[in-house]
């Protein structure tokens, strides 16, 4: 009796549905809905023995019958009857959601040169010129700069020239200084633009000295964007399907993109990129989607790596790109102007039909598996679990579209969701500091004074990363890799700061080994 009590409580005791995986010699769930059909559960022999009674429905909720379980498993039942990734027509819809990402990572990286501070100094005054007249400044970029030092000190080594000695009291704030204004005391500049163009929008606008704090909001506009835009079409695509995100977000991204080319000022610039980002992330996310729901999940981290390789594809080719375009108006257009061809996957893209399927639209999911089995050439009558009778008995089923927000409700996937924003947002925070740390140039590193060598280190660093990071995931498994990397993240954080703060003292002295290898 004890025996059977535990026998009872682990294969599933009154009230408890059979789990869907297929290890541990659980059953599939084909044969526990065939079990149920029969009145019946299967007993240590082998024999069937009578369900217990199922509990009635609670007030207030509908006693209607949940879907058979072998159309809820969908990884498990319905993705291999079409062939999982080895259908053709699969492998085609997942190539023709990697295209799009060199595109992505085309408007992802732009920032960095419609909006890259260049050298600027006093029109009239000529290059060798700094800002109202000053000499030798031609370097001299206003937001970071600050006024020439006072002349050294007699006695002061020429390592600390630039302090005004050892001895020498701290300078003030720069907005202390009283001659502060009179560097910025300007009436038109000429620019030195570092990234192949001839004109980009701090240029175009004169976005410096006290304009400068306008390129922050620019560049912030897009990053807030693309906030907004994961937040509010990931939940539009959970209620309204992939396919009319996907439409509406592409002709959406020309429409503002087209017109951030045709900016007159930096406010209608900023505003235009908001609504650019926001949706360039409704393409982003909604391409996710389709091409996670479209294979196995064994398969899905691979097409998804694959992914973010030809986005960083994208961001290697932007330096010529702009080269080539010389114009930030050119630029921007030439960015957008890809997206056009994305208006024929309304025509070749079909809905997803995992997310058909979890909101029981049977009938619409019929009609796509017959698609499928007609791209693939497949026999229909090859259906060895039994999928498509059983889709023919729920195609009376009312749809349920399920809200995201009822998401709060199940506490263990709240609980993951909130460490996996938390753990993003650490992420993104300390990646983008360790950019402006190597772009500010703290520490002057003969190397890194070059814009381009700026930009293409950041980007096989990130190269780097996503390579790491399939061996790792390969070996320790998503959840490994995860923890892995977050250690080693930390790590480097803290080592970063105390080594630049160790840079930063050696360097000022002349006599330091240190001071001399960068010198060389």
């Amino acid at each position: 009796m004890a025996l059977e009590r535990r026998r009872d409580a682990a294969g599933g005791g009154p009230g408890r549905q059979a789990a869907p995986a297929e290890e541990g010699g659980s059953r599939r769930p084909g044969d526990a809905a065939a079990s149920a059909a029969r009145g019946g559960r299967a007993g240590p022999a082998g024999d069937l023995q009578p369900l217990p009674a199922p509990h009635p429905a609670p007030p207030g909720c509908s006693a209607a019958a949940a879907p058979s379980l072998l159309l809820l498993d969908y990884d498990g039942s319905v993705l291999p009857f079409l062939g999982g990734l080895g259908g053709g027509y699969q492998r085609t819809l997942v190539l023709l959601t990697w295209i799009p990402a060199l595109f992505i990572g085309f408007s992802q990286f732009s920032d960095s040169f419609l909006l890259d501070q260049p050298n600027f100094w006093c029109r009239g005054a000529g290059k060798g010129a700094g800002p109202a007249g000053v000499p030798g400044a031609a370097n001299w970029t206003g937001p970071a700069a600050s006024p020439p030092a006072p002349a050294p000190a007699p006695w002061a080594p020429p390592g600390n020239a630039s302090r005004g000695g050892a001895d020498a009291p701290p300078l003030p704030s720069p907005p202390d200084r009283p001659d502060n204004a009179s560097h910025c005391d300007c009436h038109a500049w000429d620019y030195g633009i570092r990234t192949g163009l001839v004109q980009n929008v701090v240029s175009k606008w004169d976005l410096v000295c006290d304009n400068a704090w306008k390129v922050h909001i620019a560049k912030f506009s897009l990053l807030v964007g693309l906030i907004f835009g994961y937040l509010i079409t990931g939940c539009i695509a959970d209620w309204v399907g992939r396919r009319p995100v996907l439409l509406f977000s592409i002709i959406f991204i020309l429409i503002f993109g087209l017109t951030v080319a045709l900016s007159v000022n930096v406010t209608m610039f900023s505003t235009l990129r908001f609504f650019e980002g926001f949706c360039l992330a409704g393409i982003i996310l909604t391409l996710y989607a389709l091409r996670i729901e479209l294979c196995p999940p064994g398969k899905r981290f691979m097409i998804t790596m694959v992914a973010s390789f030809v986005a960083m594809a994208g961001q290697f080719l932007m330096p010529g790109l702009a080269a080539l375009c010389r114009d930030w108006q050119v630029l921007q257009a030439l960015i957008i102007c890809p997206f056009l061809l994305m208006l024929l996957y309304w025509s070749i893209f079909p809905e997803s039909l995992r997310w058909l399927m979890a909101t029981q639209q049977f009938e619409s999911a019929k009609k796509l598996i017959l698609h499928f089995t007609q791209k693939n050439c497949m026999n229909p009558e090859s259906d060895i679990k039994g999928v498509m009778p059983e889709l023919e008995k729920e195609l009376s089923r009312r749809p349920k579209k399920v809200c995201i927000v009822k998401v709060v409700g199940t506490r263990n996937l709240w609980k993951n969701i909130v460490v996996l924003c938390v753990n993003s947002l650490t992420g993104y925070g300390i990646h983008h500091c360790f950019a402006r740390s190597m772009m500010g140039h703290e520490v002057k590193v003969p190397l890194l004074e070059n814009f381009y060598a700026d930009y293409y280190t950041v980007a096989s660093i990130a190269l780097a990363s996503c390579l790491a990071m399939c061996v790792v995931v390969r070996f320790l498994g998503r959840r490994g890799g995860l923890l892995l990397f977050m250690i080693l993240t930390a790590l480097a954080s803290l080592l970063q700061l105390g080594l630049l703060n160790l840079i930063g003292k050696y360097s000022q002295h002349p006599d330091s080994e240190l001071q001399l290898k960068l010198a060389v």
